[in-house]
């Protein structure tokens, strides 16, 4: 055949052939921040820092107002997004190594792995299938020697140096020797496909910037701070320009996102480096200010310019990288696709909205504490962990999260924790334990003086930096015993003597339900490490029109009573002070016995809290006594829109 007519012919054989299949696979590149606040880029509202790079790369592709990381803090965000796999499955929960367990701590942390596992796959193991090139920079934070990135699919890892000084050419915390590297991987790979995850140490503590830099901020709420998200923004700038350079922006895939909140906290000797506002709290918190995230994904000619308000989390991008590249996703998959939302594919009408999840088991140094949180359309519940209390938000409402409608909204309650608890169960959630070691006055110096979440920023960082010094001191405190004993009771310990009664062991539940004889009684044996009174606390549930029934807690000799109260739902439950008992040193059983039934059933109930009180009278600490902080709401200088 001559070989016009051949290319003729071939040509147009290639006209039925799909173009997907004729598209050369994408690449991928992951520019990834450290502590960067929901709103520190321009193109999120903020108007004290400078980020044109990163508002040039939102103009051109889609803005997230409603992302979310995997975790509050580092290695689980990142365990989650370079796997699809939940922290609470990987039992990478907090940041690796972990902080021990203190006195101040009402319950002791989960068990960690140090490492992430070797059989969770990341993407860079799940691309080598379709010959990718890969490359790890800068911050991995998901073990050490025998477990860095290329023990794990990487192909390079290159970790430079973190904090090489303000004045430093590879900039304050490497960043830009980072991003020199990494454009030099983009050279080196630039006829194949490949896949650079680059994960830069700015913003995180400890700051340094160039004097010139802090100068050229000195109007921003923290120079240092802004100086550096400036750097960051060069940083990205040379990656992007590098791709542009190359002809490989129009078929790279590039993702913007930081690992967690921004710190609106002090750390170390920082005055508090950023704000969060409207959302509440910051990193280490599962308020939107700790989870939320600014994210950017541009795909030029494939992802139009626009803004998405779609909750979706960071854990998302393995699958959706997954479908892009056309690789087979993991078994073991904990979050979706997102690919449907990025290409503008409507969902069905009928379509239900997507639960999210989280699982924090640990305190944080910045006054967070263990806690879970379901989020599902535009409600949130969290459960303290400490005490099973709950709250619930409106979030299309109420986004600061400042106002509990928990008791206003039982039945939802009821159900968003259900879902709570067998999520947690699916994944294989650490139950949780009580310290022994609890000591209840470090506890009220942390946690109940100075609640972190509820604070406000002032016109600039360093006039706060006094407000928060006694809380930060008191967050040092190195003490790892405490006075008191703390115990718990768990439903599913229980002996029941019982002809209606019993353990519910579902998905859902971990209760003691169907309490609807006054004969039926629950008894948990158990040794108590001190002798003498304890407080009791009971987290119970009563549906609506069914409290009133009396009820007693005996211990040996020692007895208190109480009396049911509704709380909407028998699967709502609160936290409740019913009296005191004593306890003996070593063995004792404990015993909840009805002595009145008032209505079609008693109560259910989760956990029985036991706390010795290591002291006459009502447990207060110096702290409770003064004067709380107060600080100053700022509004000209803090709004943006949440969503457009």
């Amino acid at each position: 055949m001559p070989r016009l007519l051949l290319g003729l012919f071939l040509g147009a054989l290639l006209a039925f052939v799909p173009a997907s299949a004729q598209e050369t696979p994408p690449n991928f590149v992951i520019l990834f921040a450290d502590d960067l606040g929901i709103n520190d880029l321009g193109c999120f509202g903020r108007k004290d820092q400078h980020t044109p790079n990163l508002d040039q790369l939102a103009a051109e592709g889609a803005r997230f107002t409603q992302a979310y990381a995997a975790a509050s803090v580092c290695s689980p965000s990142r365990a989650g997004l370079l796997t699809g796999q939940s922290p609470a499955r990987l039992k990478i929960t907090t940041f690796l190594p972990g902080r021990p367990d203190r006195a101040s701590h009402r319950v002791l942390a989960a068990t960690v792995n140090n490492n992430l596992p070797e059989g969770a796959q990341t993407i860079a193991q799940l691309l080598k299938s379709k010959g990718y090139a890969s490359a790890a920079v800068g911050k991995w934070h998901l073990g050490g020697k025998g477990h860095q990135p290329t023990d794990h699919g990487f192909d390079e890892y290159f970790a430079g140096k973190p904090n090489p000084g303000a004045e430093s050419p590879m900039g304050g915390k490497g960043e830009l020797g980072h991003a020199d590297y990494a454009v030099k991987f983009i050279e080196r790979n630039k006829a194949k496909p490949f896949f650079l995850y680059l994960a830069f140490d700015n913003p995180h503590i400890p700051l340094a910037a160039p004097a010139k830099g802090i100068e050229a901020n000195a109007q921003s709420f923290h120079p240092t701070y802004a100086a550096l998200v400036e750097s960051l923004d060069v940083a990205c700038g040379r990656v992007l320009k590098a791709l542009e350079d190359h002809g490989l922006a129009k078929n790279t895939f590039v993702i913007f996102a930081s690992d967690n909140g921004g710190v609106h906290i002090s750390e170390l000797r920082e005055s508090p480096p950023t704000y969060n506002a409207p959302s509440r709290a910051g990193k280490g918190y599962l308020y939107e200010g700790g989870i939320r995230t600014p994210l950017i994904i541009r795909y030029p000619g494939r992802i139009a310019s626009r803004v998405i308000s779609e909750p979706v989390v960071l854990g998302d991008l393995c699958p959706t990288i997954c479908a892009l590249a056309k690789v087979p996703a993991p078994a073991t998959l904990d979050f979706q696709d997102i690919s449907p939302v990025l290409f503008d594919s409507k969902p069905p009408a009928d379509a239900k909205p997507r639960a999210l999840f989280w699982h924090q088991p640990h305190y944080m140094n910045q006054g967070g504490k263990p806690g879970g949180a379901v989020r599902e359309g535009d409600w949130k519940l969290i459960e303290q962990y400490e005490d099973g209390s709950l709250e619930l938000y409106d979030l299309a409402k109420d986004p600061s999260e400042t106002t509990d409608l928990a008791a206003a909204e039982p039945a939802r309650v009821a159900a968003l924790r259900g879902k709570l608890e067998a999520w947690r169960r699916s994944v294989g959630a650490e139950p949780i334990k009580a310290n022994p070691d609890f000591g209840r006055g470090l506890w009220e110096n942390c946690f109940v003086k100075t609640d972190t979440s509820k604070l406000k920023a002032l016109p600039t960082s360093e006039a706060m930096r006094p407000m928060l010094a006694d809380w930060h001191k008191a967050m040092q405190n190195p003490a790892t015993k405490g006075t008191n004993s703390l115990i718990f009771l768990e439903a599913r310990a229980a002996q029941v003597k019982a002809t209606k009664m019993r353990y519910e062991d579902l998905p859902q539940k971990d209760t003691l339900g169907f309490w609807v004889n006054a004969e039926d009684t629950a008894s948990w044996t158990f040794q108590a490490p001190l002798a003498g009174k304890y407080r009791v606390t009971v987290l119970q549930g009563c549906g609506k029109g069914n409290g009133g029934s009396t009820v007693a807690v005996e211990a040996g000799a020692s007895r208190c009573e109480f009396t049911v109260e509704e709380t909407g739902h028998f699967q709502r439950f609160v936290p409740r002070e019913v009296g005191q008992v004593e306890l003996a040193a070593g063995d004792n059983t404990l015993t909840i016995r009805p002595l009145k039934k008032a209505k079609s059933a008693i109560m259910d109930l989760r956990r029985v809290i036991l706390e010795r009180i290591d002291q006459p009278g009502p447990m207060r600490s110096a702290f409770m006594d003064a004067p709380a902080i107060k600080a100053i709401s700022l509004t000209a200088f803090l709004p943006y829109p949440e969503t457009e």
